[in-house]
């Protein structure tokens, strides 16, 4: 459990880019398994309905990290983890409106 030791901005932004992609596996693993990968992340990025599910369940991993680091007074990586998690919110969005 070495991760949730340090307190700084780089992991908070590393931990932050892979919770989504974590938690985008999760969700193949558990419900999309029987397409391949490649043709899930197809559906995923041209169906709107999916972008808005999966990409908020995607998010819900940061939410998870983010209340785990804030619980454990480590700021700084807790707002490198709420910066990538915008960053991904506003790709979502501009994702289902184009």
């Amino acid at each position: 459990m070495f991760l949730f030791k340090k307190d700084n901005l780089t992991m908070g932004l590393l931990l932050g880019l892979f919770g989504p992609i974590v938690g985008l596996l999760v969700i193949y693993f558990f419900k999309f398994s029987f397409l391949n990968f490649s043709t899930f992340l197809d559906e995923f990025i041209h169906t709107n309905a999916l972008i808005t599910s999966i990409g908020s369940l995607c998010l819900l991993a940061n939410a998870v990290l983010f209340t785990i680091y804030i619980n454990t007074h480590r700021d700084n990586t807790a707002k490198g983890i709420f910066a990538t998690t915008l960053i991904y919110g506003i790709g979502i969005l501009l994702l289902k409106i184009f």
